[in-house]
């Protein structure tokens, strides 16, 4: 755009000195001085008369090639001027636009309760700086009802889901049960649980997306794995796991504890509940050349998997295959979700030989980064 301006007023800037030279040009002739003012030639000196002519015709020759060639040099100094006058006002022009742009582009869904506010006269930047004033308090307005309902939801979902389980609790403690009645109340325990974990999760992706980590402190991410392996080791040794740790001590990120916890243990969890018997699992960390961040690769062995339904797993409800059963289809979103949240990302990548590597880069603790 600022080129395009430039060029535009290089281009008046021209076309006015080129019609400003021109018009000087005819005004002093045309090339055609007539010669005036002086005593009239004798009529009986004819020679003397033409003398005189040729003389005038050579001085106006003369002068016509020094206007002709002071015009060109004009013109050239017209252009380089008006070059260096045409950036200069399309940057002073452009000035307003960069700023509005530049503002905008540090709003974001965490800081939706930002404003332009631009001030001035009414003119087309003014107008487009309240448009997107106005666009920014309508989004702000859709994301705090959409995470209040969430969180709404979710809370009072959980008080007929603990009923339920009082119910099926009370009908199972009764003397002599059924044997039915016992086991028609396992499985519905079975998908109450399910049902409270999901809810669960929609509170903890809905704090992830939109909610601010007023709990940051330096986590160690060797602890959670371990604490994350302890609480599936049932899941480890029912499958014939084979687990292969290698995070270094002291891996330390900058984050909420609550939500990196979440997010290695949803880790963990996916690798534990969908992998094969006698498979193996590979947890692996390392610190950034820089010290500025840390990362996290869980790897597991299987079946080789197409990249672009591995794409799709960071997206809720998303499962491999299609699969609606065993799984809330919440955990690597969740994932994908605390990383960002963190200033972090989530790479998945389908292994040739088979398998999954999850790969999770997070900000490190800022004590540890070197100076």
């Amino acid at each position: 755009m600022r080129s395009k301006f430039t060029v535009l007023y290089a281009a008046g800037f021209l076309l006015s000195g080129a019609a400003l030279l021109g018009l000087t040009f005819l005004l002093s002739g045309g090339g055609r001085v007539t010669a005036g003012g002086g005593p009239p030639p004798l009529a009986s000196a004819p020679q003397r008369i033409q003398e005189l002519t040729d003389q005038l015709d050579e001085v106006h020759t003369q002068q016509s090639r020094q206007l002709l060639a002071g015009s060109l040099i004009a013109l050239v100094v017209m252009a380089a001027v008006s070059l260096l006058l045409g950036r200069a006002l399309a940057k002073r022009v452009l000035r307003p636009l960069r700023l509005i742009t530049s503002a905008t582009r540090r709003i974001s869904a965490d800081s939706l309760d930002r404003r332009l506010a631009v001030v001035g006269p009414a003119d087309e930047v003014k107008d487009l700086a309240d448009t997107i004033d106005e666009l920014l308090e309508r989004l702000e307005a859709s994301f705090t009802a959409q995470r209040r309902f969430v969180a709404n939801a979710s809370h009072e979902l959980r008080t007929p889901l603990a009923t339920m389980l009082a119910t099926l609790d009370v009908a199972v403690a009764k003397p002599d049960p059924a044997g039915s009645t016992v086991a028609l109340a396992d499985r519905l325990r079975i998908q109450v649980d399910r049902v409270d974990h999901l809810l669960d999760g929609f509170l903890v992706l809905a704090r992830a997306q939109h909610g601010a980590l007023a709990d940051s402190a330096p986590v160690d991410l060797g602890d959670l794995v371990d604490a994350a392996l302890r609480d599936r080791s049932a899941g480890v040794r029912e499958k014939g796991l084979t687990v292969t740790v290698g995070v270094p001590s002291a891996l330390v990120a900058e984050g909420s504890p609550a939500l990196l916890a979440r997010l290695v243990d949803n880790v963990v969890d996916n690798a534990v509940a969908h992998n094969e018997n006698g498979g193996w699992i590979k947890i692996t960390g390392s610190a950034g050349s820089a010290g500025e961040e840390t990362a996290l690769t869980v790897e597991t062995g299987g079946r080789v998997l197409d990249q672009r339904e591995v794409d799709r797993l960071a997206q809720p409800f998303e499962r491999l295959g299609g699969e609606r059963t065993g799984s809330s289809g919440l955990g690597l979103s969740i994932v994908a979700a605390v990383a960002a949240a963190h200033g972090g990302r989530l790479a998945l990548h389908a292994r040739p030989e088979g398998g999954l590597r999850v790969s999770i880069t997070l900000p490190a603790a800022k004590a540890l980064v070197p100076a």
